[in-house]
């Protein structure tokens, strides 16, 4: 089949989940408006960055397209006179950077194109519905029987992955939806493997797996095709939204927020879990729960997208999940995601932190039994509980399944073996990027507490006190200098051997463990040289203490009765001869 026929090579290796942070660090005034100098960065990297130049205008203007989203952003108002006053630029400032913070740490808004092209537009700036419909056309010359309906547009989160309502020109009543992505950062297949695996995918028969009517891929891309339901998601149900309806519409800000019957939560939950053990014991990576990613029909829930893991795309949860080392492997993975997923049953809404410290009311203990099992703080440092453990526990145990369809889904060994290779390189992507990320954390959180008021308040008591004590030690150790001194000169007179200014004669007794004395000054040439066989001892120089201590002394004894009379002849008048 000729379908791309001139395809790029190779997958997309920019993981679009990694989460993107910005700061404004300056703003210039030109001559009719201000621009804003932003710092944006990709995950915890430093090095990772780069700056854009955006005006209030840039601003305005993303801000009027995220109002499909319904949610009230901070973006600071519009002022047409006095907007190039330094204090209203420095107050305006401040608003834009809480306005980038808000759409940032949006967990929906943080990953549309939107957001993405204001940030980081040299890695966003292709159009991938224009893309994704050559890449279609192209499929359609080879395969005639099926023709577009309608683009539905941005019906999904993914920004590389298009999607697009068809039919069959014999069936023109029924609807299919089909959808192509990129390949993505996980991609590990062979391409020969990948093309045989997403094409086993529509021999793939199970009462909770949707079914795939017809599936391709090559080296870059793929194309999957599957019957369109009216009745849409298990998200689009929770939230009372139009399946058809863009993702920022239906989700960001739902008008009512109510939780699933006990009994639906009870059902829908087991049927997942279900489907969820028999891809585990097939070794079939999924990595891909979320509640847009599970198809109703009538009251049966059917799992969507067994293909992102083949095509190697990050999963919708994926920047949650890497913050916690001990969620390691694409098990573990689709757990931490049931655990958001019956969240949403619950209360009818996502979980506002992750851990979550305290559950609102649920219908039941049982309920809050199994999150906390998943969701807690606990749960995230001991790692997650296996779905045959939360198949096993009492929400779950006693719901009859009455589907009596048998499971189909034959993987030959040779696949078998290269998707669990597959599997084993993803799961070392996510372990380095958590190692990663705890090392930033670390680091971080170092920082701030070297530079909390409280710890340079215990650093300046420190250095005073080092310098207390430098001080006495100086104070000591002058004095004993001084008591030195004093010792040295009361004994100079008498023993000038013992004099520290006195040289020590050489040993002549050969080698010995004390070391021995610097050799003295040399003597005036007047002097005969010294005996070889009996050293001289070179007289003593005076000592300055010594000196000083005479003077006093003498001073002290000084008797004016002692002192002789004296005649002076004085020769200084003039003589006349």
């Amino acid at each position: 089949m000729a379908f791309m026929e001139k395809p790029p090579a190779g997958k997309v290796l920019l993981d679009d989940t990694v989460p993107l942070t910005a700061q404004i660090e300056a703003s210039q005034s030109l001559h009719s408006h201000t621009e804003y100098i932003i710092r944006v960065q990709r995950g915890v990297s430093a090095e990772n960055s780069w700056q854009i130049v955006r005006r209030y205008s840039d601003f305005d203007l993303l801000n009027n397209s995220l109002q499909i989203s319904a949610l009230s952003l901070p973006l600071p108002p519009k002022k047409l006179i006095g907007n190039m006053e330094r204090e209203f630029i420095a107050e305006r400032q401040k608003g834009l950077q809480a306005y980038l913070d808000v759409i940032t740490s949006h967990h929906i808004l943080s990953n549309c194109e939107l957001v993405k092209k204001f940030l980081d537009p040299n890695n966003y700036s292709v159009n991938y519905t224009e893309i994704a419909l050559q890449h279609v056309s192209m499929f359609f010359r080879s395969e005639p029987k099926w023709e577009v309906v309608e683009p539905l547009k941005d019906i999904g989160w993914r920004i590389r992955k298009k999607y697009f309502l068809m039919k069959i020109k014999n069936q023109p009543k029924e609807r299919l939806m089909l959808s192509w992505a990129d390949l993505g950062p996980d991609k590990y297949l062979s391409d020969k493997d990948l093309q045989y695996a997403v094409k086993l995918l529509s021999s793939c028969s199970h009462p909770y797996i949707y079914k795939v009517t017809f599936a391709t891929a090559n080296e870059s891309s793929a194309l999957v095709i599957r019957p369109f339901s009216e009745k849409g998601t298990l998200k689009d149900l929770i939230y009372k939204a139009k399946p058809k309806d863009p993702f920022l519409k239906k989700y960001c800000n739902p008008k009512k927020i109510q939780g699933l019957e006990l009994q639906q939560i009870k059902t829908y939950g087991r049927q997942i879990l279900e489907v969820l053990k028999f891809l585990h014991e097939k070794g079939f990576p999924y990595g891909h729960l979320h509640s847009a990613n599970v198809m109703l029909d009538g009251d049966t829930c059917k799992l969507l997208d067994l293909e992102n893991s083949l095509l190697g795309l990050p999963s919708f949860y994926r920047s949650h999940f890497s913050q916690f080392r001990k969620i390691n492997t694409l098990e573990g993975v689709d757990v931490y995601c049931f655990g958001h997923l019956l969240y949403e049953m619950t209360y009818g809404r996502p979980p506002d932190t992750i851990p979550v410290d305290n559950f609102p009311p649920a219908p039941s203990v049982f309920v809050v039994s199994v999150l906390e099992s998943i969701l807690t703080c606990e749960a995230m440092k001991n790692g997650m509980p296996t779905v045959s453990r939360l198949l096993q526990m009492p929400l779950f145990s006693d719901v009859l399944l009455t589907n009596s369809e048998k499971p189909q889904f034959k993987i030959p060994t040779k696949l078998k073996e290269a998707l669990k290779i597959s599997k084993e390189c993803i799961e070392k992507r996510l372990t380095e990027e958590q190692k990663l990320i705890h090392q930033h954390r670390r680091l971080t959180r170092a920082q701030s507490h070297h530079g909390s008021e409280e710890e340079k308040k215990k650093r300046k008591i420190l250095a005073r006190k080092k310098s207390k004590r430098s001080a006495y030690e100086s104070g000591e150790e002058h004095s004993a200098k001084y008591s030195n001194s004093n010792n040295s000169a009361g004994s100079g007179a008498s023993s000038p051997l013992t004099s520290p200014s006195s040289p020590t004669p050489p040993s002549t007794a050969g080698a010995s463990s004390i070391p021995p004395a610097p050799p003295p000054p040399p003597l005036p040439p007047a002097a005969p040289p010294p005996s070889t066989e009996v050293p001289t001892q070179p007289s003593p120089q005076p000592d300055v203490s010594a000196s000083r201590g005479a003077l006093l002394s003498s001073i002290q004894n000084f008797q004016k009765g002692t002192l002789k009379k004296t005649h002076t002849c004085d020769h200084s008048a003039p003589r006349i001869s």
